[in-house]
């Protein structure tokens, strides 16, 4: 925040989150729920379902937010706006709590437009000499500028390794790849087995626990269990995870990098899913998703992975449910090539059937 506000940016207000920014909703006890401009009776997500909401409905241009497993790309696609995750260091975490996780937690800008967001990275990456994970990639210094030595090879996917998908969200995701292939961009469908051999979301849930329960038990310490909201309580009562599983989480996290360096030594991005549904409703703890039952933390299932890895994502909005509801897709770059993703974003967002397209207040 403080780089945005010495480029000249106003800070409105802290927008909200749930307790510790850690959950798909963004509820707490102190201030209550935050609703889906697009219809108030769903979610606009979490953990930064407040700046994903005001930034729909026109409250704000752009904003910050944390991204650990989902809660940047999940509130956007929710809210039909835009929003990235960078690379893993490339914007500098400080003053984030707590720092046991950080080696997955991200800070990312949210904003209505791409060329948003390419002007707002531009100022957040780089190193601050303080947090250590941050690094001194090549900036985004002129905002949507990409030099390509050859013609960009693009795929998609939604799945498997990422968990069941409505159909009307993976046909959204299935034209995004159609308008690429239109602007004579090479376009192909493929799988990535390491996705399958090692299911991310598994891997960050061993690791997390392990890593992030002592700081949820230290900041809970003396309060009564009225006053502890129950994502809080959720992960106090989670099972540790033993230590050989801890160290094969760990080997898969690489398995997973490894995997992902094989698929882009031949592709430049990778489009998918952001979520596997739209906007659900406020409350819900558990989805039927083409037939399969899943609880609530699949919805990170196409999100996380760029989390254990440290790749950088873009959500964009590129379609509507039959409800009416944004459906957003992903595009996931190399690590620190920012500017190609902000480049795929920006030729889909010229396209886009949500294109200059905002919740009926």
């Amino acid at each position: 925040m403080a780089r945005i506000k010495a480029a000249g940016g106003i800070l409105l207000a802290k927008t909200n989150l749930p307790e510790f920014s850690y959950w798909i909703e963004s509820d707490n006890l102190l201030s209550g729920r935050t609703n889906n401009p697009w219809d108030l009776s769903r979610t606009p997500g979490g953990s930064s379902g407040g700046e994903s909401a005001a930034i729909a409905a026109g409250m704000s241009p752009l904003g910050l937010g944390t991204d650990l497993a989902i809660s940047v790309r999940g509130p956007a696609a929710q809210t039909g706006i835009a929003s990235m995750k960078a690379t893993h260091g490339s914007v500098p975490m400080t003053g984030i709590w707590p720092r046991a996780p950080r080696r997955f937690w991200h800070v990312g800008p949210m904003a209505r437009s791409v060329r948003d967001l390419a002007l707002a990275f531009s100022q957040l990456s780089g190193p601050d000499g303080q947090d250590a994970f941050s690094s001194s990639a090549p900036r985004l210094s002129d905002g949507l500028r990409f030099n390509a030595s050859r013609p960009l090879r693009i795929s998609w996917m939604t799945g498997p390794g990422f968990g069941p998908i409505d159909g009307e969200v993976a046909a959204v995701v299935r034209a995004a790849a159609q308008a690429l292939s239109s602007m004579g961009i090479a376009v192909e469908q493929v799988g990535i087995p390491a996705l399958e051999r090692d299911v991310a979301l598994d891997i960050f849930n061993r690791i997390h626990v392990m890593e992030m329960k002592p700081a949820f038990a230290a900041a809970t310490a003396g309060r009564r269990p009225d006053e502890i909201y129950k994502m809080a309580k959720t992960m106090l009562s989670l099972p540790d995870s033993s230590m050989a599983e801890f160290i094969e989480a760990e080997q898969a996290a690489e398995r997973l990098k490894d995997g992902f360096a094989d698929y882009f030594s031949r592709y430049d991005a990778l489009i998918t899913q952001v979520l596997p549904i739209p906007a659900h409703k406020h409350g819900v703890d558990r989805f039927i998703i083409e037939g399969q039952s899943v609880d609530a933390t699949w919805l990170q299932g196409a999100t996380v992975p760029l989390n254990v890895t440290g790749l950088p994502g873009v959500a964009l909005p590129f379609g509507r449910s039959r409800e009416g509801l944004p459906i957003s897709v992903q595009i996931v770059g190399k690590w620190h090539d920012e500017a190609a993703i902000l480049h795929i974003a920006s030729l889909l967002e010229a396209v886009s059937p949500m294109k200059g397209a905002h919740p009926a207040l």
